[in-house]
């Protein structure tokens, strides 16, 4: 099951939500995925149709196509304001980090 409203999703679940701000694919998401997280995050098939799966449970993503084997997913507005809530909890650790580093680094905060 995808985080209730206040948890932390994981890794894969931010970045498949940020892949699909447009309707893609199995193999588009993973390759979406690779690009916008720089390299970093590389799903297999396995972690992705887990990833999928729990998402479309949570009303997050919906299928919108299906051409034999191949899906297509897109975000719902649920999923939407997930990945917005998930961004700005992100934002805001970074933000608890920078004012704590530049106050040990002794450096004037913006």
């Amino acid at each position: 099951m995808p985080p209730a409203k206040n948890e932390p999703m994981t890794e894969a679940m931010y970045y498949v939500l940020l892949a699909l701000l447009n309707p893609l694919h199995g193999y588009g998401i993973m390759k979406k995925c690779k690009e916008i997280s720089q390299q970093r995050i590389s799903l297999s098939p396995g972690t992705l149709y887990g990833v999928l799966k729990r998402l479309q449970e949570e009303k997050y993503i919906e299928l919108v196509k299906q051409k034999g084997r191949r899906k297509t997913y897109r975000l719902t507005a649920k999923g939407f304001d997930a990945l917005n809530r998930e961004y700005e909890r992100l934002f805001a650790m970074v933000e608890d980090g920078n004012k704590l580093l530049r106050t040990v680094l002794g450096e004037p905060e913006e």
